[in-house]
């Protein structure tokens, strides 16, 4: 199926034609024909899936018909989780939107707000926002919810992890009943099937997530190695593989910030990327490691969300993370739009139970390898595929 059989306007046809795009992927097949519907919508999609048209495209093509009529208005709010996010998102919609008058204007903290405020009175159909800033702005008076027609939340249960379903909540009750409300995660789990209660009305529901776990265009493997090891066995692969570049996942900034340091040593350049270096500094990394002038990015995982490269080919986990749907969003950094991708994981004793709950969530084992030299001393044990979390185990029933 082409994007024709869509229903969108010509002039968004041809926008997505001049990106290379050539057929809809599973979710814009299923999403954009209900949005453009009018339905309320939750959809669970991961990284890789082309989540962000799915919902833009439709919203853009709403649009087309009719302007913002006040100062400080607009008519589509996207709210998302990042700073980093809300730029891509930003990016995505001026792709998208190339061929129309229709504007967009992007709000987060780390800038000087006297230029958002200034795009806000120039007016813009789309605002992209943080929940945050966008409260902030708020309260400022510097802009309005009334004319805002659809709501999108993208990235809900990030939202959630990060604390802002006070915020979330906030902005839902401020926003016309008459709006139509999209939100996407990528996984719906109970918290965002709860929030999906107040922030939607009788949505339709759409879910890829299950098949997007294990892409087959990713090659997945992971090497065992003892916790003390991994740097050196990280700038070891690095220097064996001159890999052209990779996106390496880390827990905490302090881990981000002394394995810079600790492959800086050993004669490897990569740069850290995380919440506390400042919004000029990261939105400078992006674009030089979209560019390929940074070789390799350390990032810890919230920092990270918005990260868009077309053709990354390695994603390294430094560090497992938890719980297992976030090993799912980042592997799904690479292998986007049917291009090859690879996914390393450098796992020791102590990741065990991570590595136990990732595996039953692809369905799979893992590859194992051992690198000569680094073979562990302490040995990660055979995978229990049907692994159960100790706080989701049923208690057995009294006789």
């Amino acid at each position: 199926m082409s994007f024709e059989f869509l229903n969108l306007h010509p002039s968004l046809i041809q926008a997505v034609a001049d990106a290379g795009y050539t057929k809809p992927t599973d979710i814009q097949n299923k999403a954009i024909p209900q949005v453009l519907k009018g339905h309320d919508l939750i959809a669970a999609a991961q990284t890789g899936t082309g989540k962000t048209a799915s919902f833009v495209l439709p919203v853009l093509n709403k649009l087309l018909d009719g302007k913002t009529e006040k100062k400080k208005r607009f008519r589509a709010l996207i709210v998302v989780p990042t700073r980093e996010l809300a730029i891509q998102i930003e990016q995505k919609i001026r792709l998208y939107a190339q061929h129309t008058d229709l504007v967009c204007t992007a709000v987060y903290g780390g800038t000087d707000e006297k230029l958002q405020k200034q795009a806000l009175i120039e007016g813009c159909d789309i605002l992209i926002a943080t929940p945050g800033r966008l409260l902030d702005l708020y309260g400022q008076r510097a802009l309005y919810f009334e004319e805002v027609e659809l709501f999108v939340l993208d990235e809900a249960d990030r939202m959630l992890d990060m604390g802002f379903i006070d915020d979330i909540n906030r902005i839902v009750t401020r926003l016309p009943e008459e709006a139509q409300h999209l939100l996407f995660s990528a996984t719906l789990s109970n918290k965002v099937r709860d929030l999906a209660k107040t922030a939607t009305h009788n949505p339709y529901e759409i879910s890829i997530a299950a098949k997007q776990a294990s892409k087959s265009s990713i090659e997945q493997w992971i090497i065992t190695v003892d916790k003390d090891k991994k740097s050196a066995l990280l700038s070891h692969l690095i220097q064996t593989h001159q890999w052209r570049q990779a996106l390496i996942f880390i827990e905490t900034k302090h881990g981000a910030a002394k394995l810079v340091t600790q492959l800086e040593k050993r004669g490897i350049v990569a740069e850290a990327f995380h919440s506390g270096r400042s919004q000029a500094v990261r939105t400078q990394l992006l674009d030089d490691f979209k560019a390929g002038k940074v070789q390799y990015l350390i990032a810890t995982g919230v920092a990270a969300r918005g990260i868009d490269i077309i053709d990354l080919p390695l994603v390294i986990n430094y560090d497992l993370p938890f719980p297992a749907d976030e090993y799912v969003h980042r592997i799904g950094r690479t292998g986007r739009a049917s291009a090859k991708g690879e996914a390393i994981s450098l796992v020791s004793k102590d990741n065990f139970k991570n590595l136990c709950m990732i595996e039953s969530r692809l369905g799979h084992l893992l590859e194992r390898r051992v690198v000569e030299g680094f073979e562990p001393k302490k040995e990660v044990p055979v995978s229990i595929l049907n692994y159960v979390p100790k706080h989701k185990r049923k208690e057995p029933e009294q006789k």
